[in-house]
C-alpha cells in the first residue's frame, strides 16, 4: 500500500533560552567558538511543569484545527519520544485520553517501525532539558524542546514516502545515554541528580555520524535506482552547524539544497525532521513533485533515510 505525509504541524514551548542566558549562568564559556561549531543562537525549554504529552498535545490539536480533521478517523496513534510522562503508563495512551481520540484508536510508543493502518497520528515530543545540567555545555547549548504532529495516510495520488532504510548498531548505546534504572539509581547504583542523567559523547556521535549517514544516502540511492542529482532536496537531524557542513562536504551537495533550521530552536531530536519538513515547505524551499531525501541519526545508536515524493 502506497503511503503519505499529509499534514504536518509543530508546536514549540514559550520559553526561550538565548546565548546570552547561558552566558550569564556560565560566563567561562566562550560563545564564539560554541555558535560557530553548533549554528545555535537560541533554543526554546519547557518549563517544569511542562511534559513531553503536553508538547505533543498542543501539536496534535494545532494540526486538527489547522487541517479540518475528524478525530474520530485517526486509527493508529504513535508517539516518539526518548522523555517520556512515565515509565508506566505509555505516554501515547495518556495522549489519546487528552486528545479524545476513539477508545477504538491503537496507541503505543516506538523507537522505529511501521503500519499499514488507514490513518496514522504521528506524535515526536522531546523535553531533553528536563535531563540536562546546567553547567553540560556540550548539550545544554545544542538541545532544544519541541513536538511536532503528523498525520501520514494512504495515498490515491502521487505523493508517497518510502522505501526505508533503517540502521541499528547495539554496540554504541553509550555513546547518548540516560543512566538510569527503573529504581531512581543509575547504572552504578548511585542517586545523581535529575539534570546532570543525559551523557553525550559529542566526539563519538560526530566520527558515528560522519560514517553512516554519507553510507546511508549512498544505500538509498542504490536501492532506488537514483542519483544524487536527482534528489531535489535534502532533510537531515538538525543535530547542529558543523555536524551538517560536515556531511555536505562528505557528499558535495549543494547548499541551496540542504535544509539548515537548528538556529533559533536548536537540536530538537526527534522533531527536528518533522519540523524542518514544515518549515521548508512555509520557506517555499519545496514544491509539489519535488523528490526530498529524509535522513535521521543518533541515540541508539540508530539511523535511517527514506524518499518523500511531494
Amino acid at each position: 500500500m502506497e503511503s503519505k505525509i499529509s499534514q504536518i504541524e509543530y508546536y514549540l514551548p514559550e520559553k526561550v533560552v538565548t546565548n546570552e542566558d547561558l552566558v550569564k549562568q556560565n560566563p567561562e564559556w566562550d560563545f564564539s567558538l560554541i555558535e560557530s561549531k553548533t549554528g545555535i543562537l537560541s533554543r526554546h525549554i519547557v518549563d517544569k511543569d511542562e511534559s513531553a504529552s503536553d508538547l505533543a498535545v498542543r501539536a496534535a490539536k494545532k494540526l486538527f484545527q489547522n487541517n479540518n480533521i475528524d478525530k474520530d478517523s485517526i486509527d493508529l496513534l504513535l508517539f516518539c519520544t526518548q522523555s517520556p510522562d512515565y515509565l508506566l503508563p505509555t505516554t501515547a495512551c495518556i495522549i489519546q485520553d487528552r486528545l479524545k481520540l476513539s477508545t477504538k484508536t491503537a496507541a503505543f510508543d516506538f523507537n522505529l517501525g511501521c503500519s499499514g493502518y488507514k490513518k496514522i497520528l504521528l506524535l515526536c515530543a522531546e523535553t531533553y532539558s528536563k535531563y540536562i545540567s546546567d553547567k553540560d555545555r556540550a548539550s545544554r547549548t545544542v538541545f532544544g524542546d519541541a513536538a511536532a504532529a503528523t498525520i501520514i495516510e494512504k495515498s490515491i495520488d502521487s505523493k508517497s514516502i518510502g522505501p526505508f532504510i533503517l540502521r541499528t548498531d547495539g554496540s554504541g548505546k553509550e555513546k547518548i545515554i540516560f543512566k538510569e534504572s527503573n529504581n531512581g539509581f543509575n547504572i552504578d547504583n548511585k542517586i545523581i541528580d535529575q539534570k546532570q542523567r543525559l551523557y553525550l559523547d559529542g566526539a563519538g556521535v560526530f566520527m558515528f555520524t560522519m560514517q553512516r549517514v554519507p553510507e546511508c544516502v549512498k544505500e538509498l540511492l542504490a536501492k532506488t535506482k537514483k542519483t544524487i542529482d536527482e534528489v531535489d532536496f535534502f532533510i537531515f537531524h538538525q543535530a547542529s552547524k558543523v555536524v551538517l557542513d560536515n556531511i555536505i562536504r562528505i557528499l558535495s551537495l549543494e547548499e541551496s539544497k540542504v535544509f539548515r533550521g537548528y538556529e533559533k530552536i536548536g537540536n530538537t531530536v526527534s522533531a527536528s525532521i518533522p519540523i524542518a519538513l514544515k518549515q521548508a515547505e512555509e520557506q517555499k524551499l519545496i514544491k509539489k513533485g519535488d523528490l526530498i531525501m529524509l535522513v535521521g541519526f543518533g541515540v541508539g545508536l540508530s539511523w535511517g533515510g527514506c524518499f518523500v515524493q511531494l
